[in-house]
């Protein structure tokens, strides 16, 4: 699921693999660091296939790129200095849950909008009209982007800056931060920004496996085990997008992060009240929304498949 959502949306897959750790009783800096890496080899596979349909944008990556290692560090920094006075999990999971429910809910709007899709043909009027302004201010040094747009230095390092200290602190790739900001922020269109979304996740996953390592707090047998089960659902998200329409599934997926961003409070709850009942809750929203999503884009991607199919089928036919 987490590979599916990666590949697809260039976002919105490693929110899952931590609050689930931690609901799996794992250490807050384990679940963490072996979230971070995860994120890195997923973000692999993910951007190889974006990059096949040439969506990436790697020079704008890499000038994220020192922003990215910065906040990461930061980020780490906090999670430790959290944990040794115990209020690690309890300040994580509040940071979850409102991350999550205002991303879902804007998520949601911008379903019940009709906003752009990476379906839509990338053009100068794909760029948001809060980028178009933001990019009208021209602070020195400017940098020209692969797509022939320009941009702030500042406004790239300052984008790679809060995404990094949102992954070190949370242990995601920050794609659910990251590629909104891209393109909101940036002003990169919308197909470019899914892919060079993923290679920042890649850059950040490995920054942060790498940090997140060296303090000894990686559990490699969990990122084996997430990492064979995403390989090919990050295959399959990625080829999704050449036959499915995001606006079909932008509203159900905001729906999803909301109910994920629940499930993290109900988990915090249980915590606090001595309640093994509701962790088990918290494990059936966060899963169970999740599978959702999954099977509609799934869903979605076969119809689109076979209706690709009967109308090459009734040409040949046709011309026969």
């Amino acid at each position: 699921m987490v590979g599916v959502f990666f590949g697809f949306f260039g976002m919105g897959g490693s929110f899952l693999v931590t609050p689930t750790l931690l609901v799996l009783d794992y250490d807050v800096s384990v679940a963490i660091g072996s979230s971070m890496a995860f994120v890195f080899g997923t973000a692999v596979v993910a951007t190889l296939k974006h990059h096949d349909v040439g969506q990436v944008d790697y020079k704008l990556g890499g000038l994220m790129f020192v922003g990215i290692a910065v906040g990461i560090e930061i980020g780490r920094r906090v999670v430790f200095v959290l944990d040794e006075i115990g209020r690690a999990e309890a300040v994580v999971g509040a940071a979850y849950v409102v991350l999550l429910a205002v991303i879902g809910l804007l998520f949601t709007r911008s379903g019940l909008n009709g906003d752009d899709s990476p379906g839509d043909t990338p053009a100068d009027d794909d760029i948001p009209e809060v980028a178009t302004k933001i990019k009208s201010y021209r602070i020195p040094p400017m940098v020209t982007l692969a797509d022939g747009g320009e941009a702030s230095l500042w406004t790239t390092s300052g984008v790679g800056g809060g995404v990094g200290i949102v992954s070190g602190f949370l242990g995601v790739g920050g794609g659910f931060i990251r590629m909104p900001a891209i393109y909101y922020l940036i002003g990169v269109p919308l197909g470019a920004a899914v892919g060079t979304s993923l290679f920042g996740a890649l850059v950040s996953g490995g920054v942060g496996a790498f940090t997140y390592g060296l303090s000894g707090v990686i559990d490699l047998g969990v990122v084996t085990a997430l990492l064979i089960g995403s390989a090919l659902g990050a295959r399959v998200g990625s080829a999704s997008t050449a036959y499915v329409e995001e606006g079909d599934v932008t509203i159900y997926f905001g729906i999803m992060l909301m109910l994920a961003s629940l499930a993290v409070a109900t988990g915090e709850l249980a915590t606090w009240f001595g309640m093994p009942v509701l962790d088990t809750v918290s494990f059936v929203l966060l899963v169970g929304s999740a599978v959702s999503v999954t099977v509609i884009i799934l869903y979605y991607g076969a119809v689109a498949v076979r209706d690709s199919s009967t109308d090459t089928s009734a040409i040949t036919s046709h011309s026969d």
